[in-house]
């Protein structure tokens, strides 16, 4: 099962990579970068890093891409940019550099499937962080971070939310066109 999910995420990441760098509208990009971090956010919950996962999710596909977004319409992209010449340069180096990356993939295929001794074998990957006692506090668990983030470091939290609200706050008058109405 642990390989299944692991081809599926990556299926799933790299057609919504490619999605997003072949569409042309901004914000359709956007959605498929959302994607591509939903399904990274998925290798964490498979490297038992649930913490991690849900961060990960709340800050880029939450935060960041808001900002993303309110940009795109902030530049209020109407039609595309009318294309300069070099055509042929962008397509010879965008066909370089994807048989570059064939290159290394099938490099690494090769490592994979002959050079069985030197690969870590998948179970122990997916045991890291297994095997504490209900009790026990596990270092990276969500109760560990969190007992450490609302105690030691609640400070430097507090601080850093009032510079995330200053910043929204700011976004929003920049946003506004006619700045008189404020």
């Amino acid at each position: 099962m642990h390989e299944i999910l692991f081809f599926l995420f990556s299926g799933v990441a790299v057609v919504s990579a490619l999605l997003m760098i072949l569409h042309r509208n901004p914000v359709y990009s956007a959605i498929f970068l959302i994607v591509t971090l939903f399904a990274l956010a998925g290798f964490y919950v498979m490297l038992n890093a649930p913490f991690v996962a849900s961060v990960h999710l709340i800050v880029y596909a939450g935060a960041i891409m808001v900002l993303f977004l309110f940009v795109i319409m902030l530049l209020n992209l109407q039609k595309d940019a009318p294309r300069e010449g070099g055509k042929f340069l962008c397509r010879a180096l965008g066909a370089a550099l994807t048989l570059a990356f064939l290159a290394e993939l099938g490099a690494l295929f090769a490592f994979k499937f002959y050079d069985r001794q030197s690969v870590a074998p998948a179970s122990s990957v997916a045991s890291l962080g297994v095997g504490a006692g209900s009790g026990e506090v596990v270092v990276g668990s969500t109760r560990a971070i969190g007992a450490e983030l609302f105690t030691k470091y609640l400070l430097p939290f507090e601080i850093a939310s009032v510079v995330l609200l200053v910043a929204m706050i700011g976004a929003v008058i920049l946003g506004k066109r006619n700045l008189k109405s404020i």
